[in-house]
């Protein structure tokens, strides 16, 4: 069964099992790795490393432990950095009725739109040498201009409603105009774009991390992690598989969970009566056979072309004739 088949509550529930595990190694796995043992041999199981060892004899539960809150803490302030400056780009091109300011806005952020993200990434981590911070800057950079494209097309329909010139007229402030109503208006689909957006992010950050982009060599990370022991894959499979595992399930369930989120907001029992409000109640009708009859209607008389003639009288009793 697909998740698209899966019905609103247990697709809620199936979305938060398979995100829990991962955000939970991730948000509190450093407070129980404890401190480093002795390293062993590499790609070797057994001697007290039930997960095995790594690429260097460390030991792989423990750095899956701390290997989660970088790409969890990074994607997150990625996703928030562009929002944060994509929603009031947005919110003026689609609220302004100059052209000019609103072509001034939009045509950069096209030039930008057009660099491959990843691309990016390298181009700049040629030239300079990020850390996780700088990382999640960039990130947040590539993905403004696709953000404040999805903001502007969402708000651009409630901005030209009639209701914004009477907010107008009657001396609201640009934010409780922008946000209090053009952007309560379009919620949902930015709330759609976000958990597809913080997917993507994910990915990225995992990518980057995966190049060496933002991260050590040696680093903690759960895409380091599947860099630096791909070699020993036959060898020693679960240094690599338990990590991409976890970043697999943390960008399906964040998808998984926003759509779960909508969708039961759609199916909600509120929406549901007020479908039912004015559908009319025929219990209160009575069986069919207790209610009165209608009266039938008597067809209209045939129209004549002159007076009545007198009944039994033709025309060759007519002595006149």
């Amino acid at each position: 069964m697909s998740p698209r088949t899966v019905p609103g509550p247990r697709r809620f529930t199936l979305a938060l099992l398979i995100i829990t595990v991962p955000l939970l190694l991730a948000l509190l796995g450093p407070l129980f790795a404890g401190e480093p043992g002795p390293r062993a041999a590499s790609f070797t199981l057994g001697g007290g490393h039930w997960a095995g060892t790594d690429f260097v004899g460390r030991d792989v539960w423990r750095q899956l432990l701390l290997g989660g809150r970088p790409v969890v803490l990074t994607a997150l302030a990625a996703t928030a950095l562009a929002y944060a400056v994509a929603i009031p780009l947005g919110l003026i091109a689609a609220l302004t009725h100059r052209g000019w300011l609103e072509e001034l806005l939009m045509r950069p952020l096209d030039v930008l739109l057009a660099v491959p993200s990843l691309l990016f990434l390298l181009l700049v981590a040629a030239v300079l040498t990020p850390d996780a911070g700088g990382l999640a800057l960039l990130v947040a950079l590539v993905n403004i201009p696709d953000a404040v494209r999805a903001v502007r097309a969402a708000t651009a329909e409630a901005a030209a409603r009639p209701a914004v010139e009477a907010l107008r007229m009657q001396g609201e402030t640009w934010w409780r105009t922008a946000i209090g109503y053009v952007g309560r208006s379009a919620l949902r689909t930015l709330a759609a774009d976000a958990g597809v957006r913080l997917t993507g992010v994910l990915y990225l950050v995992a990518t980057a991390a995966f190049l060496g982009v933002g991260a050590e060599p040696d680093a903690a990370d759960w895409a380091v992690m599947v860099d630096r022991n791909r070699t020993g894959m036959f060898i020693q499979p679960w240094a690599v598989v338990l990590p991409a595992v976890l970043i697999m399930a943390l960008t399906m369930g964040t998808n998984l969970l926003f759509d779960a989120a909508l969708t039961r907001r759609d199916r909600g029992p509120g929406r549901e009566r007020r479908g039912r409000r004015f559908a009319p109640d025929r219990r209160d009708q009575g069986p069919a056979q207790d209610r009165a009859p209608r009266p039938a209607r008597t067809p209209a008389p045939p129209p004549t072309d002159g007076p009545p003639r007198a009944p039994g009288r033709d025309e060759k009793s007519n002595p006149c004739t």
